[in-house]
């Protein structure tokens, strides 16, 4: 990059926030990144409308960093503009990489989400049953909603993606040599995941002896051993399965690798490798007692695909009823 300050963009799509969060965890490195970019586009911390960021020339924008998954039409809509705005575009964090919790929304649809949510959940009072519509008539005028998807995509599933920073959030470690990275023009070719092709397991500082696992914990129901590998003491851990880059923080805890750094490089379906990571320490000889000691493990699914499933080869589950989804936009036809 030249001597110009260059221009930086950030977005908050569908995700909890905490990418935007752990731009600040950079602390007084943050003053490095203020004195290497303007920041034109960053709505959660700057008061910047959408008709800024379409108001700027395309590729005037040198990099942005897109957190969130891609679960309406608001969301699409800012994807396309900021790749059209941005030289470069990074997929920042585990939603925008693999859809991460909002992704698991695919394991249902999205009637089903709006009966739950707006009629039969314990804390719903809603006797009139009203959902949210798209359009509403107020006296000042026409109210608009965004279109909410049935299929929840990540960003590279909407439009094309340069780079990808995962992590739920990304440490500040990682966030501080991506962008060293592209101050410095010593970036990976494009396509790549910015960060170590090893797994958790390889930073992990836990003794690992042989796994022969007949039980699954959940992490109130024993005290691990603070020295013993945690899957070894039945706690489920996806570190056997998942891209380190977080210096294995949750396992130093005592709590199990949840996965949220996605595979490694040539793994085409995340969920898939832990399940067979898992798979491969039960203590099992008959059907039965797999069966057995998988129903010790609540919400398979969920620990398996928690952050990659609509990157994953089942993406979603069928939508039923005859109904076909868009490859635009996920939506039902």
């Amino acid at each position: 990059m030249s001597d110009k300050k260059g221009k930086l963009g950030l977005y908050w799509a569908s995700s909890c926030g905490g990418c935007e969060i752990a731009v600040l965890a950079l602390h007084e490195k943050i003053l490095d990144v203020a004195a290497a970019f303007d920041i034109v586009f960053w709505p959660c911390v700057m008061d910047f409308k959408y008709e800024d960021v379409e108001a700027l020339e395309d590729g005037e924008i040198d990099v942005c960093l897109f957190n969130g998954a891609i679960r309406n039409d608001e969301n699409a809509h800012m994807a396309h503009v900021l790749r059209q705005k941005s030289k470069v575009l990074v997929a920042f964090g585990a939603c925008s990489f693999g859809g991460s919790m909002p992704g698991l929304a695919n394991f249902t649809d999205k009637d089903a989400m709006f009966d739950w949510i707006y009629k039969q959940s314990p804390s719903t009072d809603n006797p009139q049953g009203t959902l949210p519509q798209k359009h509403s008539q107020v006296p000042e005028g026409e109210l608009t909603l965004p279109n909410f998807w049935r299929t929840v995509k990540t960003l590279a599933q909407i439009v094309p993606v340069d780079y990808y920073l995962p992590g739920c959030p990304p440490e500040a470690h990682q966030i501080e040599a991506a962008v060293t990275a592209i101050v410095t023009g010593q970036l990976p070719p494009p396509g790549s995941v910015i960060g170590p092709d090893v797994t958790v397991c390889d930073e992990c500082s836990r003794t690992k002896n042989e796994k022969k696992i007949k039980h699954f914990y959940r992490p109130q129901e024993i005290i691990p051993d603070p020295d013993v590998c945690l899957l070894e003491q039945g706690l489920f851990c996806a570190g056997i399965g998942t891209r380190s880059g977080c210096g294995a923080l949750c396992p130093q805890v005592g709590m199990g690798c949840r996965g949220c750094y996605g595979p490694n490089e040539g793994v085409l379906d995340h969920g898939a490798k832990i399940l067979t990571g898992i798979a491969s320490v039960l203590d099992a000889n008959t059907p039965e007692e797999v069966d057995k000691i998988l129903d010790t493990l609540p919400d398979p699914a969920g620990y398996f695909y928690r952050f990659h499933l609509p990157q994953s080869l089942l993406r979603r589950r069928a939508l039923g009823n005859g109904q076909k989804q868009t490859a635009k936009t996920g939506e039902a036809t």
